[in-house]
């Protein structure tokens, strides 16, 4: 496959920009390279480039966004257990039946991240779960990380693993069908962040994105920043800028292709013990900031994480983002936002799968039209309007 020439070299110049610190000189460091012997990154396009590029532009499609439901299936028995439901294959089978073959899905949702157990699925007729995504022109993905653990030497925070073994899983899941990958790390706020803590989310997320695109599988970058915490919405801001700066940079030194990836960033919001609660504007003001001082416009797409906000906020703040144009396409890729009408709609009656149906695509279309930013929440429910933040929440 014919590598693209535009991606061949990344300006020198740029990585300045990218955290605001050069590659050269991180801060602290009181070497500095004769400009005659500094190194200058330049990224090579591997085999599959053009394609991880088409894929990316596919999910970051006009009026489209992703739909998540790549929960363990600890946490998916989690959700079932809340409709009375015993955690079993069979029972996870049909729920995320019920999502995948919803009619009409398509023309709302690009992309759908995946278990590993659904990726291999078929329905119930014997057709597979991806079969089923790709008939409605949804690009099938797939959750890698192998999940949160304490990080020693840290102020009581986490590290996501998963690389051991990545790239031959990664190659598998392409085989599969899987074109698109997610590794969800998170940061506290709470607890710091620690500068340790920062740094090994960066580095993680750079070394599976660049394992990822080896294998053709386009990376969403996903360093969530809690909700928890009382902090006001400044500080989420600050926290932010300098998560984002740390990740940019590591993904350039391990010469990940900025057209092929997706991000998938937190919104900037005040904790959600908060005093105060902030308005969609206000989230918008300061989540555009902060993604305009930190994203490269080469970036595609930017798919928002709705972290535990209610089904309204979430398509609201989403909005309130798309109300003027934006160096890349600003969408979502929600779990909980997307299923929880759907889930209690359901209850796990067959005779209910038509209407659970009706409520996700009536959901997916009010984040289709926020992404357009021509959304109203005129005649939403009280059920969308209620908050699902949970506090110390495990994906």
């Amino acid at each position: 496959m014919a590598a693209s020439s535009s991606l061949l070299k990344l300006n020198a110049s740029s990585s300045s920009w990218i955290g605001q610190q050069s590659f050269d000189q991180r801060s602290g460091s009181s070497c500095r390279l004769p400009s005659s012997t500094r190194r200058v990154n330049v990224i090579r396009a591997g085999s599959y480039t053009d394609e991880l590029l088409k894929t990316a532009k596919t999910i970051a499609s006009p009026g489209r966004g992703i739909l998540a439901i790549d929960e363990s299936n600890a946490t998916c028995g989690k959700r079932l257990a809340s409709i009375g439901l015993d955690n079993t294959e069979a029972n996870r089978q049909a729920y995320r039946q019920l999502l995948l073959t919803t009619p009409g899905l398509g023309d709302y949702i690009s992309g759908a991240i995946l278990f590993e157990e659904t990726l291999y699925q078929s329905t119930t007729d014997g057709k597979k779960m991806v079969d089923c995504l790709r008939d409605q022109n949804i690009v099938p993905g797939i959750k890698v990380d192998k999940g949160l653990v304490p990080l020693p030497g840290s102020n009581d925070e986490s590290w996501c693993q998963g690389l051991d073994g990545l790239a031959s899983r990664s190659a598998e899941y392409y085989k599969q069908g899987a074109r698109f990958a997610k590794w969800r790390t998170v940061v506290s706020i709470p607890c710091g962040p620690s500068a340790l803590a920062v740094k090994e989310a960066a580095w993680g997320l750079a070394r599976y994105a660049a394992i990822s695109q080896d294998n053709g599988l386009v990376p969403i970058v996903e360093p969530e920043i809690l909700l928890d915490g009382d902090h006001p919405i400044e500080r989420t801001l600050e926290v932010a800028e300098r998560v984002w700066a740390e990740v940019f940079y590591y993904l350039a030194e391990n010469n990940v292709v900025f057209e092929g990836i997706l991000l998938k960033p937190s919104m900037v919001t005040p904790g959600a013990e908060h005093k105060e609660k902030s308005s969609p504007d206000t989230i918008a003001k300061y989540t555009l900031k902060m993604l305009k001082r930190r994203v490269p416009p080469a970036v595609p797409g930017i798919m928002f994480l709705s972290g535990g906000q209610s089904e309204v906020e979430a398509t609201l703040n989403l909005n309130a983002m798309n109300q003027s144009p934006n160096p890349w396409h600003v969408s979502f890729s929600y779990a909980r936002a997307l299923q929880n009408t759907v889930l209690k709609t359901w209850q796990g009656r067959p005779e209910n799968v038509d209407a659970a149906q009706k409520a996700l695509l009536i959901r997916a279309k009010a984040n289709s039209l926020a992404q357009l930013g021509k959304y109203s929440a005129a005649g939403e429910s009280e059920e969308a309007k209620k908050g699902m933040f949970v506090k110390g929440y495990t994906y």
